[in-house]
């Protein structure tokens, strides 16, 4: 039976959790009030995700390791994966256990894709006569005109039946045909021959980033330099920093830095403002100047970390 829900969030903390075993971290870059709308719809074998967000953000994203993965924009939107332009007759194609960055400069509408292997292998066998093997790291698609919009539709009409007004998608049959419609037009899209292929390059420099998001996962909370990050990764630091601003649009001490800034407003939006106190927070989150802290903060986030503690959760 067809599961579906749509999730609203006023907090970015909740929209990353919202996304169940798909591992999730935003890390916004600009001013304003986070807003996102998630649609889900789990048929028998497929999962389709739509996601509406409000504010420009760096979100690094890792991928179950038993099923893979397609990612694309909705509609004309300003959007990156691991450092490519995202155009809207683009479709990225990611391998199971997969980390991506995915960038977006302001509000942006995308949309997420998963089956298991053993199914894309299957179908793409019925179809095609191969199986379909999943990539090493990200490749861009562009899918013939026709097989894109079949897909485009198919999506559409996916989206309109996860609605909770919608009853027929509850109809086992209607559930059925969009599942193998749908997984037809993806296996179409995929041996396309607009085919983008990654090169070894981009392989190696995504590897990297995910070496460097490990590293910086463990070290978010204490007080670490670029050669230290760079030790621990075991690569130049030149060549990390042309891997993030590849992939990220900033350096890595910027990254960094905007990490540890979301972490500290998330902390401060839950805080009680009766017990807690801005210069602590800030401490917690290894900012320890607290004019420096507050006007980094309100440069980010476009207002002060007391306004934040202040408002209601």
């Amino acid at each position: 039976m067809a599961e579906r829900s749509i999730s609203r969030f006023d907090d970015s903390g909740a929209c990353e959790a919202g996304f169940g075993d798909i591992g999730v971290n935003l890390t916004i870059t600009g001013p304003g009030d986070f807003e996102a709308e998630l649609l889900r719809l789990k048929l028998d074998h497929l999962v389709i995700m739509r996601l509406r967000e409000s504010l420009p953000r760096i979100a690094s994203i890792s991928l179950a390791a038993d099923r893979v993965f397609l990612s694309f924009p909705v509609g004309r939107v300003s959007l990156e994966c691991d450092g490519l332009a995202f155009q809207s007759d683009q479709i990225a194609f990611h391998g199971p256990g997969q980390r991506m960055h995915q960038r977006s400069n302001g509000k942006c509408q995308w949309g997420l894709i998963s089956l298991p292997m053993e199914q894309l292998a299957k179908s793409g066998a019925a179809l095609t006569g191969e199986p379909i093997l999943p990539p090493r790291s990200t490749r861009l698609l562009r899918p013939s005109r026709a097989d894109l919009s079949r897909f485009q539709l198919l999506l559409q009409h996916a989206c309109h039946l996860a609605a909770p007004a919608n009853k027929l998608i509850e109809q086992p049959e209607v559930a059925r045909a969009l599942e193998q419609d749908t997984i037809h037009a993806v296996i179409h899209c995929l041996t396309g021959d607009g085919t983008e292929n990654s090169s070894r390059t981009r392989s190696n420099h995504a590897a990297l980033m995910a070496r460097f998001e490990t590293a910086l996962h463990k070290s978010v909370d204490r007080k670490i330099t670029l050669p230290d990050l760079c030790a621990q990764i075991g690569v130049a630091e030149r060549t990390l920093r042309m891997c993030c601003h590849e992939f990220l649009g900033v350096s890595p001490m910027r990254y960094l830095l905007l990490r540890r800034l979301n972490k500290a407003r998330a902390a401060l939006r839950r805080a009680d403002a009766s017990t807690a106190s801005v210069a602590s927070i800030a401490r917690e989150h290894q900012f320890f100047e607290l004019g420096r802290f507050a006007a980094t903060y309100r440069a980010a986030f476009g207002e002060t970390p007391l306004t934040t503690l202040q408002r209601k959760a």
